[in-house]
C-alpha cells in the first residue's frame, strides 16, 4: 500500500467515538484524523485527500448524507464513503444509508472487521493500478 491508500478521516459528532477509532486506525498503520462535523470534515478531506472516509449519518449541520453528495460531487469515486450508523431501529434508514456509500457498518463497529475492509479495498486499488 502506499501513502495515499492508507490515509482516512474520521467524522463523528461524537468526539470520543472519532477519536477512539482513529486511535484503533493509528495502531492498525493507518493514517487517520478526525472532523466533529461535516463542515469540519470538508475542510480536512481537501487537506489530506484521504482513500477513505468513515463517517457518522446522523449529524447535526452538514449530516451524513449531505456529507456524502458534497463528497460524490467533488471526488466521483476517488474517495471510499464508509458509514458507521447508529441507526437500527428504522429499516428505511438503514437502507438509505446502504444506498448512499460504498460500505456500511453499524455502531458500534468491529475494529478488525474494518481494519480488514480497509487493506482489502487498498490492496485491489494497488493492484488494479499495477495492471495499468
Amino acid at each position: 500500500m502506499d501513502d495515499d491508500d492508507i490515509r482516512v478521516v474520521v467524522v463523528d459528532d461524537v468526539k470520543d467515538a472519532a477519536d477512539t477509532l482513529a486511535m484503533l486506525l493509528v495502531a492498525a498503520g493507518y493514517s487517520a484524523w478526525t472532523a466533529n462535523s461535516g463542515e469540519e470534515a470538508i475542510v480536512l478531506i481537501e487537506e489530506r485527500m484521504p482513500r477513505f472516509v468513515i463517517l457518522d449519518i446522523g449529524m447535526p449541520g452538514i449530516d451524513g448524507y449531505e456529507l456524502v453528495t458534497l463528497l460524490r460531487h467533488r471526488y466521483r469515486d476517488e474517495i471510499v464513503l464508509i458509514a458507521v450508523t447508529g441507526w437500527t431501529d428504522n429499516e428505511a434508514r438503514v437502507a438509505d444509508t446502504f444506498s448512499v456509500v460504498d460500505h456500511c457498518f453499524q455502531k458500534p463497529v468491529d475494529p478488525a472487521v474494518l481494519c480488514g475492509l480497509l487493506a482489502s479495498l487498498a490492496r485491489d486499488k494497488a493492484a488494479s493500478g499495477a495492471k495499468r
